[in-house]
């Protein structure tokens, strides 16, 4: 999977002027997310019974290895009960990846597996996810497609979806249509993939990849990018199309040690855990192995089984509202969060963007993790009565 390069306006972490300060921030976050969050929901492995776990948490891998990826399987398979089959040097090839999958499933975890038109016809993925949801059923999570769809396009990537519009609903309406069929095309007639699970990872625009099949978007958690703000924004738009989210955390750095450390892994975990996610996958990846397992050393490891432990004596059992306020933004808004410069759909500045990043940094000081943020659609109105509080763009409250 592509690492994106993420530059946010509004982040937290980076008003905290000590090591001391910043301790006491994730501590009051944590503190007062209490206050919004029940704990909902129970974790368990796949060994423990037929019933499909409520929460995902593992390791995703984009090595083109099997041995290796069955040694990082016997690594996590105690203290993980998901695994991302993310090389594509495996999904072309259905000798590897009937072996990796078998695998996977033989040690009691589920799996999601990376797929994209294949080169050459290398494999008839049609004919293999047929084979895979007879073999392995419900353990077959889903499959994880174009890669940072909305970061592209705020970007202005040369692989963006829009190449132009005439204005922000314009611009909404042909990144939804374009990225749709897409998917459309791919989805029914390369892979037949039926009612799978569509999973896919971005770092801009999630309202609008719902807007589209996909079913679950995972929020990078990388470089200096604001974790509470991407929970607010990917939370509420997944809220208010009645589907799941999760995180993916990514590269903090582009050399070695390349991931965050140990400590802020757990940090994040616990994040996401206590937003509500219900997939959280950590990314290990590089050219540059810094470990015989890739980027993860043995202080990840630990920090992702400390995690299991806290969620094991932390449990969420059935379904809560995670946050009661909702900042409602105007309609089409598509905006990267990045600051005054950030152009709305990677094509126009626009003022209100200054207040729009004002008011959300201060909501997020005051909500902390108990902050969603919305659209002024009409189409999902009902949902609005979710929450307890909305706070519009316009000064609008109710």
């Amino acid at each position: 999977m592509d690492t994106p390069i993420l530059w946010v306006y509004i982040t937290v972490e980076r008003e905290l002027d000590s090591k001391k300060m910043k301790n006491r921030l994730i501590l009051a976050v944590f503190f007062v997310s209490l206050l919004f969050i029940p704990l909902f929901w129970v974790i368990q492995h796949p060994n423990s019974g037929d019933s499909e776990p409520d929460f995902f948490v593992g390791v995703d891998t984009a090595y083109d290895d099997v041995e290796d990826i069955k040694v990082l399987v016997d690594k996590v398979k105690s203290y993980t009960n998901l695994f991302g089959i993310g090389s594509s040097g495996i999904a072309f090839n259905r000798t590897k990846l009937d072996d990796v999958c078998q695998y996977v499933y033989d040690n009691g975890l589920y799996f999601i597996v990376y797929k994209h038109p294949a080169p050459n016809n290398e494999i008839d993925q049609s004919e293999w996810i047929a084979d895979a949801k007879r073999r392995w059923g419900d353990r077959f999570l889903g499959i994880y497609l174009f890669d940072e769809s909305g970061g592209r396009q705020v970007d202005n990537n040369e692989y963006r979806f829009v190449e132009s519009a005439d204005n922000y609903t314009d611009a909404a309406t042909k990144y939804v249509e374009i990225l749709d069929e897409s998917l459309r095309v791919y989805t029914d007639d390369e892979l037949n993939s039926g009612d799978l699970p569509l999973f896919t990872g971005d770092y801009a625009l999630y309202w609008f990849d719902y807007e589209t099949r996909f079913d679950v978007v995972l929020s990078e958690f990388g470089w200096n990018h604001s974790r509470l703000l991407s929970i607010a924004l990917n939370r509420g738009a997944a809220k208010m199309h009645d589907k799941d989210w999760g995180v993916i955390v990514t590269w903090t750095y582009w050399n070695a040690p390349y991931l965050e450390s140990a400590d802020e892994l757990y940090n994040d975990l616990l994040y996401a855990y206590m937003g509500g996610a219900k997939y959280v996958i950590v990314f290990n990846y590089a050219q540059e192995k810094i470990t015989p397992y890739g980027t993860l050393t043995e202080e990840h490891f630990d920090a992702l089984e400390r995690f299991w432990s806290y969620v094991k004596a932390n449990p969420r059992s059935g379904k809560s509202d995670f946050a009661q306020v909702g900042y409602v933004l105007p309609k089409d808004y598509g905006w990267g969060f990045r600051g005054d410069e950030d152009k709305v759909w990677g094509f126009w500045l626009d003022e209100l963007s200054t207040k729009i990043g004002t008011d959300v940094n201060y909501l997020l000081h005051t909500y902390h993790i108990g902050l969603d943020i919305i659209y002024d659609d009409p189409k999902y109105y009902d949902n609005f009565s979710q929450y307890d509080k909305l706070i519009f763009w316009n000064g609008t409250v109710t």
